[in-house]
Formats: structure tokens, C-alpha cells, sequence
């Protein structure tokens, strides 16, 4: 079984488009889908096989004040930098539709990590097919101090990369046994301690293992990354990343960069296709 596992990053998460469009256009086709924030929020347009549609939308959105800014942060109704109703209700409803029918024939899973506020731990959620606001999306997407807690069927969740950024052993345990993983930083990076997650955990003293989760954010990272590493020396998963993000930031604005990153997943993802192809069905061409 083929395991697509898609890292977040915000608008970074325009260079997974690009990687995306990519299998698309050599119809590589996963069985199973997982990600954290946007990666399995821009992921869904893959299994809806729409390619450019995460480009075309950051394209004609990203910079209108209607879709994010800390206006929206302060509307008592939203509580959150993007403007949660336009990003997950207007654009895939009205304004760029979303192809649901496409969607649910999809038979594999489409799973997106997220972090139950309770005890800090990963959960991950199929995402419902017939979800229309997409609740398991926002709750992935609900990054601490930018997004409020989404809550569903009475549990709190916060951003899945704050307990679980890049799921590939959760699709290992879930019997994929080809993986490929799509990164959304440069292999050589590392987290350093963030003051924003420090903040974070100070303001969630109510949730102890919550506060430890989001002080130890980066260790869990880097740890993460070393063992994908070492995986991926033996051959058990494929790894795609950006040779450069640009200094593109996670609220990126600017389209020119935006766009370049996209077109530098895409070149990536075709100049390894016979490297991919020989790991996915042992091509020799």
C-alpha cells in the first residue's frame, strides 16, 4: 500500500502543491493520504485529482484581507489569522469549487494528525468525505496563538504538527509499506525553541502534558527528522524536499516566491521521477 505522508508549513506547504501536481501528472496515485495542517489541507486537492488548484488559490486569495490578518484574530466571532468561514467555507463552496464527487470516490484514507489539547497527544482523524466546512481541516490547521481550539465531538484539538509533524510512522503502522514523504524544509534544517511556543505553553497551564508538548515542539522535531533519516537510508521510505524555501514564511504574501517554490516542488518531483518510480515499482527507467 502506497503512504503519501505531507509535512505542514503554512504557505510553505506551496512546494508539497507543486510536488503534488507532479504525481498527478505521472498518475501516481496513493492509497492512503496523511499530513498535519496544510499539508493534508492542500493534500485534499490531490486525492480530488485538481491540479493547480492550491496554487490557484493562494494565487487570488493570499493577499486579500478577506481570507487572512490579525483583524480576523481579534473578530470575537473567529478568533483566528485566517478568516476561517472564507478559507473553509466560501473558497471551496463558491469561489474555487472544491470537486467533492471525486473526493469521496477516493476508497483509500485521508487522514489529518492532530493534537488533542487534553493530554498533549496525536490523534488522527479520517477526514470526512461529506464535511463541507471542513472541521478536521481546521482543527490540523489551528496552529497555537494564530487559531483557536476547534473542537469536535467534544475534544479540544489544536495543529497536528505540534504532537506528530511529519506522520510517516503512523502510516507505517497503518501498513503502508512504501511511503513517500514530502517535506517542507530543506533536509539539513532543524528547529530551534520558539519563543511563540513558549508563549503558547505559559498561556495553556490548565493543560500540563499540552504546555510540555508545545515546550518540547522542536526536540520532538528534530528527532522526527533523524529518524525519517535513517529510514530513508534503508531504503523503507522516499523523501522529496526543497533544495531552498526562499525565506518563504509561513503567512508568505508574496506571489513571486510563492509561485517559485510551487514551480521547485514541481521540477524536484519530475527530475527524481526515475528515482521514484524505481523505489515505488522498480522501474529501471
Amino acid at each position: 500500500m502506497l503512504g503519501l505522508v505531507l509535512e505542514g508549513g503554512a504557505h510553505r506547504t506551496i512546494f508539497s502543491c507543486g510536488v503534488l501536481d507532479a504525481l498527478l501528472d505521472a498518475e501516481i496515485y496513493a492509497d492512503y493520504v496523511i499530513g498535519a495542517s496544510a499539508g493534508i489541507t492542500y493534500g485534499i486537492s490531490y486525492l480530488s485529482r485538481q491540479k493547480g488548484r492550491n496554487r490557484e488559490m493562494l494565487r487570488r486569495y493570499v493577499r486579500k484581507s478577506s481570507y487572512m490578518g490579525f483583524h480576523h484574530l481579534l473578530n470575537p466571532s473567529n478568533r483566528s489569522y485566517y478568516n476561517l468561514k472564507y478559507v473553509f467555507d466560501t473558497i471551496p463552496n463558491v469561489l474555487l469549487p472544491f470537486d467533492y464527487k471525486t473526493f469521496q470516490s477516493f476508497q483509500g484514507h485521508a487522514i489529518a494528525a492532530v493534537t488533542n489539547i487534553r493530554n498533549g497527544q496525536a490523534e488522527y482523524l479520517e477526514v470526512p468525505r461529506d464535511d463541507t466546512t471542513w472541521q478536521v481541516l481546521r482543527a490540523t490547521c489551528a496552529l497555537p496563538l494564530l487559531f483557536k481550539p476547534i473542537v469536535i465531538n467534544g475534544v479540544s484539538y489544536a495543529d497536528g504538527g505540534v504532537a506528530d509533524s511529519i506522520p510517516f510512522e503512523k502510516a507505517r503502522e497503518d501498513g503502508c509499506d512504501q511511503i513517500v514523504v514530502v517535506l517542507t524544509r530543506e533536509r539539513s534544517y532543524r528547529k530551534h525553541e520558539e519563543g511563540m511556543m513558549r508563549f503558547a505553553a505559559a498561556l495553556n497551564g490548565r493543560h500540563p502534558e499540552y504546555a510540555q508538548q508545545l515546550r518540547n515542539r522542536h526536540l520532538e522535531y528534530n528527532a522526527c527528522i533523524d529518524r525519517l533519516s535513517d529510514s530513508e537510508q534503508v531504503g523503507e521510505v522516499y523523501v522529496i524536499a526543497p533544495e531552498s524555501t526562499m525565506g518563504v514564511s509561513r503567512t508568505e504574501k508574496n506571489l513571486d516566491k510563492l509561485m517559485s517554490l510551487y514551480a521547485q516542488g514541481y521540477a524536484i518531483t519530475m527530475q527524481q521521477m526515475p528515482a521514484l518510480r524505481r523505489y515505488l515499482y522498480g522501474e529501471e527507467t
